[in-house]
């Protein structure tokens, strides 16, 4: 585990811990896009001032490099972690819970020898009570695979490996930067984040790059098949049918490295964060053929800082935080849980370096308030939502906590 300087704390402890802050951040948003209206706390005051506890959801178990935590929307309440090393584990969503099954091994397939490699993703399909289908999105010795997988008709918590079928794959020029997050959307189309395919700083300006994939996050159909595909264009996707060579499946562009996006559920927002290189970490609104600036810009600073650069067209972060304070942003959710009636409406994320969680509230004119919930010594590598829509926290060293209120 990193462990953090004391100059990290006290920057921390000056600038944040117990402390609102109000941020009006600048954006090119149409006005007319806004989101709708913040639901209004459960109780008033900020969220620091309530005293908030972390304890470990799962004491019996532990996991291997844990990157992901889902339910798969059958109200089954069982619970789903994705490790690293490339298996998925499922066991009831029980804190007296003794053991967790290997729903599926891919660990033959999944090259994890890379830091930022591995099996990064795991998405149920809407209708996965009846059809059994779900996604994975891995990496192996020198590409990303998005795959599809079938439960095993006979067990509920087997997936059947045989019943593979790969829908995309894409080159990866190194080994960092893969994003790897998927997600069904209301609209019931598969999102997928890419990173901008590594290195340092884009080299090859991917994330500008609307002939490739990197950089990028998609969407696809997979309930229809287009010519030459394994899944089909969403119709209304910003670049479908153009003639101009552009990736047909983006659906938003000038990302770095998003880690984890989040589909509001009462707002109709997308959230995402977005790894920064030197100075930032950001969380951006993604809009549909939206621009978020990478590599001319990362967050709200011009790339590198000490250059100038043209912000026309660039949509800006709705929130950022520099360095030291964190340097690796983890997404998370907007909170519509019981648990913990402070946080109603609050989008909840962190830092896989710092182990900082803060809550953000962001008003229809896309005024920020975020406020600082806990410093942790966990490597926050997810935060994850189960049945019930209460919040969980992924620490990397291989445990799950969960928040409660006091």
């Amino acid at each position: 585990m990193r462990k953090r300087k004391m100059l990290l704390l006290i920057l921390v402890l000056i600038s944040m811990v117990g402390c609102s802050t109000t941020v009006s951040q600048p954006t090119n948003q149409d006005p007319a896009a806004a989101p709708a209206p913040a639901p209004a706390p459960a109780k008033a005051g900020s969220a620091a001032a309530v005293n908030l506890k972390i304890t470990e959801a799962y004491p019996n178990l532990s996991f291997n490099k844990p990157l992901e935590y889902v339910h798969a929307g059958d109200n089954s309440d069982r619970v789903f972690v994705v490790e690293k090393t490339g298996k998925i584990l499922v066991f009831k969503n029980d804190p007296s819970v003794q053991s967790a099954q290997v729903f599926l091994d891919l660990t033959n397939l999944v090259d994890s020898r890379a830091s930022e490699k591995g099996l990064l993703g795991l998405a149920f399909h809407p209708d996965y009570k009846n059809n059994g289908f779900f996604y994975v999105n891995y990496t192996d010795q020198n590409n990303t695979v998005i795959a599809r997988f079938k439960v095993d008709p006979a067990d509920p918590n087997k997936g059947s490996k045989a019943s593979k079928t790969v829908l995309m794959t894409f080159p990866q020029p190194y080994p960092n930067h893969n994003g790897g997050h998927l997600a069904f959307g209301p609209d019931g189309y598969l999102y997928i984040a890419v990173g901008d395919g590594g290195s340092e700083g884009d080299p090859h300006k991917n994330g500008q790059n609307l002939k490739n994939v990197y950089g990028k996050i998609l969407r696809i159909d997979v309930n229809t098949v287009a010519k030459g595909k394994s899944y089909g264009i969403p119709p209304d996707n910003p670049f479908a049918g153009n003639k101009n060579s552009f990736i047909e499946e983006i659906y938003a562009y000038g990302l770095r490295n998003p880690w984890k996006f989040s589909f509001d559920q009462q707002r109709g927002l997308l959230w995402a964060a977005d790894v920064g290189q030197d100075k930032v970490e950001e969380i951006d609104i993604i809009k549909k053929g939206a621009n978020y600036g990478w590599n001319i810009m990362e967050g709200s600073l011009c790339y590198p800082s000490s250059q100038s650069c043209n912000e026309a067209g660039l949509t800006l972060p709705v929130w950022e935080y520099q360095h030291p304070i964190g340097e690796s942003i983890t997404g998370g959710y907007a909170y519509y849980g019981s648990r913990t009636p402070s946080l109603k409406g609050s989008y909840v994320y962190g830092d896989f370096v710092s182990g900082m969680i803060w809550a953000l509230q962001l008003g229809t004119d896309m005024t920020a308030d975020n406020r600082t919930l806990l410093d942790t010594t966990f490597n926050i590598s997810s935060f994850g939502l189960d049945q019930e829509n209460e919040l969980y926290i992924v620490d990397y060293n291989g445990k799950i906590y969960k928040l409660t209120e006091q």
